[in-house]
């Protein structure tokens, strides 16, 4: 090689680890973060909900037994206890109280960054 391409590829190399852009530096500075769309603490595990359009509300915690009525998705309701796979609930919408599988009924989960 001659010394005229060596000096360029120097040079060209140079460029090359130069930044094109500035940086900006970090910043120690803690960030606000809007906290008024939280609805539920860390401890809250949130909402019940339904996996599907309705489940059959039964008279006991079993598949054969008598269906007394529909929760819909939608219906608001309250889990009072679980026993296995199964949960009593009072459909808040609709007033009836009964036994839904809990392979339908599930808590919204949310995940805290404290």
């Amino acid at each position: 090689m001659s010394a005229t391409h060596i000096s360029v590829s120097v040079t060209v190399l140079s460029a090359l680890a130069l930044p094109l852009f500035p940086v900006a530096t970090a910043s120690a500075t803690p960030v606000q973060v809007a906290t008024s769309f939280v609805t539920s603490s860390c401890d809250d595990p949130g909402p019940w909900l339904i996996g599907t359009k309705g489940v059959t509300i039964r008279s006991k915690p079993s598949a054969k037994s008598t269906a007394v009525g529909i929760l819909y998705k939608g219906h608001r309701f309250t889990v009072h206890k679980t026993r296995g796979n199964w949960r009593y609930i009072t459909d808040r919408t609709t007033g009836v109280k009964g036994w839904v599988s809990s392979a339908y009924v599930y808590r919204d989960v949310r995940m805290c960054l404290d």
